[in-house]
């Protein structure tokens, strides 16, 4: 995205809306739409009684409090990135494994339910566009709730890979005995970099897995919001 965005500038040429709107919707996406899924994280591992996220203030919708550096930075570049872990004290829950796999879980289900939310606002917009005709304005809003959409799918695929600190890496827990999970994530950091070169590579390349699959997700989530539309576009 920002690669786009400055070598468009550097080659003279103008920045299309399109690419303005998902800048737009990353900027979002950090500012609010990370709070939501650790915030998730936080209040679930709440509910399952370990108030140790919400003490250290995680329940919270300030994007500061939550906001990872290099999971920033990879949001702007490659469309997908991480906030800070929440912290979970394993020892406070009723059923170690299986309670650390459903607040690994909570985040990337937010982040879903984001995505019908704003496809609900996506079809509204193309409601509009068939019954009034196409307006800039539509035009931007459409744009920005359907990339919304995307972005909020990439962001629980990506999540979901099991490489640490991604929740999908805290799911392990579930399957693998403690002996072998803690030794996993001794290699933490050099797994997370190594998952890093590897998406470099891909989008230099011009493919991308994780974004294949979150396109492939996004549209069954637009069409299945879009059926009870479909009956006033008649």
């Amino acid at each position: 995205m920002i690669m786009s965005i400055l070598r468009a500038l550097l080659n003279g040429e103008s920045v299309g809306l399109t690419l303005i709107v998902q800048f737009c919707v990353l900027l979002f996406m950090v500012v609010c739409c990370f709070p939501v899924h650790e915030s998730a994280h936080a209040w679930m591992a709440y509910k399952l009684g370990d108030h140790t996220a919400r003490l250290k203030g995680r329940i919270s919708m300030n994007p500061l409090d939550h906001l990872d550096l290099i999971g920033t930075i990879m949001m702007f570049l490659f469309g997908f990135g991480y906030a800070k872990p929440v912290p979970v004290n394993m020892n406070n829950l009723k059923n170690r494994k299986r309670d650390f796999a459903l607040i690994a879980l909570a985040g990337p289900v937010s982040n879903l339910l984001l995505a019908v939310f704003f496809s609900i606002f996506y079809n509204l917009i193309l409601l509009l566009i068939t019954k009034s005709g196409q307006t800039t304005v539509l035009t931007v809003a459409g744009i920005f709730f359907n990339y919304a959409v995307y972005i909020n799918v990439s962001l629980a695929v990506f999540n979901m890979i099991p490489i640490p600190p991604l929740d999908g890496s805290r799911l392990l827990t579930a399957v693998l005995p403690d002996r072998i999970y803690y030794r996993v994530m001794q290699y933490e950091r050099y797994m997370m970099w190594g998952l890093f070169l590897l998406i470099f590579v891909f989008s230099r390349l011009g493919f991308s897995p994780i974004g294949t699959l979150a396109n492939w997700i996004s549209n069954a989530i637009n069409f299945a919001v879009s059926l009870p539309f479909s009956l006033f576009m008649r």
